[in-house]
């Protein structure tokens, strides 16, 4: 019995196989977002090339906040739920990429009572792959036991156990299918679609993290500034239970902490944490505030040097 290993003929023409599978695709999606685009550059000719061009991403960004945005028959949410369901990963970065603003507009809307059947597609989309990828399995992670002693500190008592048990604590607990969209399950599931934008955050371009703070905000304060102008409009704050604020959080703390050198993110994710934090106190949610002010406090840290030591680093002027 033969097997090819991952050098061999048979293998390279696989992979050459698949990758002209995949630029096929990309080239097929364009072809497809240009017909409701009023334009696409030329330079865009691959899924990297869609996912980072301004030009698309701007003009995207405003069909989706049109007025008639998000209904069933809108050939714009069309084109992103086929194109998530597309097998070229690529191509689902790039609808990943909007998937700050079809949650911020959907959850935005929710009150309109308007048709949202075209964005509760995408959504489901999102949800049902991560389930499928999740395969019944939560999103835990293993918490040291302070009662343990470690290279960094002994317990305070002895605990005479022939083994640790691991300390888990679940970050998404386990998935039910969904196939619809129902009040009880929205959080829920546009809380996943964000934890699965999260799980690929770093290969987002900054203006769709930008656009992600753009809507925290006004999901917490319910002040929307509008375009080209200086004035704003106040809609209806919304729910923001816990499965909607983790995630939003993990993004934030991103905005706020990550490698990426854009002052302009730093100072939006900033103002959004602080608005969601002052939502906390004014819904007196005791866990939301702890959360919220735990960022804050991180944020504050990494500003200021002084405050950001590393305790288990050796203080090298008390070293003999």
């Amino acid at each position: 019995m033969s097997s090819s290993n991952p050098g061999s003929p048979s293998a390279t023409a696989t992979s050459s196989s698949s990758a002209s599978s995949f630029s096929s695709k990309a080239h097929s999606c364009i072809q497809a977002l240009s017909s409701i685009l009023s334009t696409v550059p030329s330079s865009v000719s691959s899924s990297s090339s869609l996912l980072h061009d301004p030009t698309v991403s701007s003009q995207i960004s405003t069909l989706l906040r049109e007025p008639d945005s998000g209904s069933g028959d809108n050939d714009l949410c069309r084109w992103l739920y086929d194109t998530f369901h597309s097998p070229d990963p690529e191509l689902k970065l790039v609808v990943l990429r909007f998937v700050p603003i079809v949650a911020g507009i959907y959850l935005s809307r929710i009150a309109s009572r308007k048709s949202l059947a075209g964005f509760e597609a995408i959504l489901l989309a999102l949800y049902a792959h991560e389930t499928t990828a999740r395969d019944g399995q939560p999103i835990s992670v293993n918490v040291p036991d302070l009662t343990q002693p470690s290279i960094y500190h002994e317990a305070k008592s002895s605990v005479k156990t022939q083994a640790t048990e691991l300390n888990l604590a679940v970050i998404s607990p386990t998935l039910e299918p969904h196939g619809t969209m129902r009040s009880s399950r929205r959080a829920r599931i546009v809380g996943v679609a964000l934890e699965l934008y999260y799980s690929k955050i770093s290969q987002m371009p900054v203006s769709s993290k930008l656009e992600f703070c753009e809507f925290c905000d006004i999901w917490a304060t319910g002040i929307q500034n509008k375009p080209s102008s200086s004035s704003s409009s106040k809609q209806k704050t919304i729910l923001l239970p816990w499965e909607l604020l983790q995630p939003s959080l993990r993004i934030l703390g991103h905005c706020l902490l990550g490698a990426h050198k854009s002052k302009k993110l730093y100072e939006a994710a900033s103002m959004a944490t602080k608005s969601l934090y002052e939502r906390s106190l004014h819904d007196i949610d005791a866990k939301a505030i702890l959360a919220t002010s735990s960022l804050l406090r991180l944020e504050k840290m990494a500003l200021d040097p002084k405050l950001n030591v590393d305790h288990t680093e050796i203080d090298m002027s008390l070293a003999l």
